[in-house]
């Protein structure tokens, strides 16, 4: 239901486009390429299981944790919505 000058289903299209973002923003931060044998932070021998079940991974799982608990959480608002939702 939308109101004032937004049109009929303004409400789904800015929950679709933030979906749209997130998921373009989490296939930006895929591993894409060869697998290392060794980290590339520590030098440590990346195990053979982990190179075939993530493809192109460069870092051991102690790296990659520390990576993810520093990575910046993004916002959750969308940021393209129209003038007319954000009237009201």
């Amino acid at each position: 239901m939308a109101g004032g000058w937004a049109k009929e289903g303004a409400v789904q299209d800015q929950i679709d486009a933030s979906v749209e973002d997130a998921v373009a923003r989490a296939k930006s931060n895929m591993y894409q390429g060869d697998s290392a044998e060794f980290c590339v932070e520590c030098d440590v021998r990346i195990p053979e299981r982990r190179r075939v079940a993530v493809p192109g991974v460069q870092l051991c799982i102690n790296c990659q944790a520390e990576l993810e608990k520093d990575a910046k959480v993004e916002s959750s608002f969308n940021r393209r919505g129209s003038k007319d939702s954000q009237l009201r």
